[in-house]
């Protein structure tokens, strides 16, 4: 008889007790933990969307679509310079969780100390790269001759603050590393709000683009000050020194970050090179056309994702003590619960995307609905595979998987390019669709459910089946309400709310199965305190 495999999200221990230690802070249970980290990143995203969805359109009515995509064509240039990371971002919280694991204060410490002194060096690289790119834009992209001045004010404003967060991202890595999410995320919500709140006034006391991007930009190096007050909350010994810098860290840290470099490249191939396709050969018209599309999709994307960002530092533990059985709990949970996020929320918007584009930025964006209905079933499959990859990556098989991420890039690139002129905005969506659904279908699934002993058929059964088919039930709603109602974005949203709770109704109602769903229970049952549930009881006893 097969041995009862463990639960994934219970690492370090059963019960919801915190600890606390004057060095290391607050320890508790996983799951508390990872439940608090990704439900409160769910409302920062979620705020997030609505600063957005009220947020576009005012800067298109305010900016015009000629200078509003000279803005989003000049910020997508500057997603260039994350690869300037080299990697280390990824491969510092799990040097960051495993010395914290060991209690080891002076190795962390000079780690923390050596990323320091790299990540300046970098935010300085970026400040050459952009001086050296402002002179050039005109060159490369079709920019109206009295806007180029514009973009390079954008460009360098926003490359400033991009070199100062790389400096301090070693903060940010710290409160992730020690599992406080949370922390990160309400600062967050914090920069999100203020910095809508500065974008109105500054648009509405008639600032341009440049006063724009320049007080928004304050506001978000303030931001920066706050995490790094954090991470010294979080992590009470937190030390920084440049003299602690040490080249065997370095070595050290670099043996795994290399891999995450080319990661993050293919990533970046995947995702952000098609507004610089279409700038390059459509023009800035053709990127406000697309930004709406890609503005949604990326939030989809993080709304799917937060579960297995949360996993990764358990991946690195159960191989670490080579538990296969955390493993293949991990894989199949996560694919199924990533997957029950993805459905409602991503095939909702693809189903309602015409109304719905229609309804946010109005009739002449009609082109953007099909881009969005491509790129919303792309999010589908990528939930479907985000375990997958975050097995792979924390399991031994890095190396393997941004082989895959990277060939998967260089075909996205190279079709987007090939189709973008007989087929426009929809051959550089089938560019980014059709090299990740071969990729996913035929090398990252099948390699991480070899990695973790499972057959592709039980995977399948089990991870895939249980959140595939209640989507019936969210197509057939939207489809009978289709014509009900005005066509608004809050009516929109209403029927989007509506199918969405009937579709995980009939997942954790019926599908996940008996065993799955009181599990599920048990675990909903930890987050709540007991001193809250002594207190409940004790008034409902009073009452009677």
């Amino acid at each position: 008889m097969l041995a009862r495999e463990a639960d994934p999200l219970t690492v370090r221990t059963h019960t919801s007790e915190q600890s606390h230690d004057p060095v290391w802070g607050d320890d508790e249970g996983a799951f508390r933990a990872v439940a608090r980290n990704v439900s409160t990143r769910y409302v920062a995203y979620a705020i997030d969307a609505a600063l957005g969805v009220v947020m576009l359109p005012f800067n298109l009515a305010h900016l015009g679509k000629p200078l509003y995509g000279l803005w989003i064509l000049t910020a997508s240039l500057t997603t260039s310079f994350a690869l300037l990371d080299l990697g280390y971002s990824g491969s510092s919280v799990r040097f960051i969780a495993r010395y914290r694991a060991l209690r080891d204060r002076e190795g962390l410490n000079q780690i923390l100390s050596t990323l320091f002194v790299v990540y300046s060096g970098i935010g300085a690289s970026v400040l050459c790269a952009a001086l050296i790119m402002s002179g050039s834009l005109d060159t490369v992209f079709k920019i109206n001759p009295a806007d180029v001045s514009t973009s390079r004010y954008v460009l360098l404003i926003i490359s400033g603050y991009i070199a100062v967060r790389f400096s301090f991202s070693v903060y940010g890595g710290v409160i992730v590393g020690f599992q406080r999410y949370h922390v990160n995320n309400v600062i967050s919500i914090i920069t999100s709000v203020a910095v809508a709140a500065v974008n109105v006034a500054a648009l509405m006391a008639g600032a341009g683009l440049v006063g724009l991007v320049a007080s928004t930009t304050a506001v978000r190096i303030v931001g920066l000050f706050l995490y790094r007050r954090a991470a010294h909350r979080v992590f009470p010994a937190l030390s920084i020194r440049i003299h602690d810098f040490s080249r065997q860290r370095l070595r050290e840290v670099s043996g795994f970050s290399v891999y995450m470099l080319l990661f993050d490249l293919g990533c970046k191939l995947n995702f952000s090179s098609d507004t610089l396709v279409l700038g390059a050969f459509l023009g800035t018209p053709a990127v406000a056309l697309w930004a709406p599309a890609q503005r949604l999709t990326e939030l989809l994307t993080k709304l799917s994702n937060q579960l297995n960002d949360a996993l990764f530092p358990h991946v690195v533990e159960s191989d670490t003590a080579r538990r296969t059985d955390r493993l293949r709990s991990t894989f199949i949970q996560g694919t199924q619960l990533s997957l029950a996020m993805a459905i409602p929320l991503a095939g909702g918007v693809a189903i309602v995307a015409h109304p719905l584009i229609r309804a946010w930025v109005g009739p002449s964006f009609s082109q953007t609905a099909t881009i969005l209905q491509m790129l919303a079933a792309l999010v589908v499959l990528r939930a479907g595979n985000s375990t997958s990859s975050t097995i792979l990556k924390g399991a031994g098989e890095h190396k393997r998987l941004t082989a895959y991420v990277a060939v998967t890039g260089v075909g996205n690139l190279a079709l987007s390019i090939a189709l973008v002129k007989p087929y426009g905005m929809v051959g550089v969506a089938i560019g980014t669709v059709l090299p990740i659904v071969i990729m996913s279908m035929v090398a990252t699934f099948p390699t991480a459910c070899r990695r973790v002993g499972v057959p592709l058929s039980r995977a399948f059964r089990e991870a895939v089946w249980p959140a595939l088919w209640p989507a019936v039930v969210l197509v057939v709603c939207l489809k009978l309400t289709e014509s009900l109602g005005p066509p608004r974005l809050i009516v929109i949203g209403a029927k989007l709310l509506i199918a969405g709770v009937l579709y995980e109704l009939l997942f954790f109602g019926v599908a996940v199965g008996r065993d799955a769903r009181q599990k599920y229970i048990r675990k909903f049952r930890e987050l709540i305190p007991r001193p809250l549930l002594f207190r409940a009881a004790k008034a409902l006893v009073a009452t009677r």
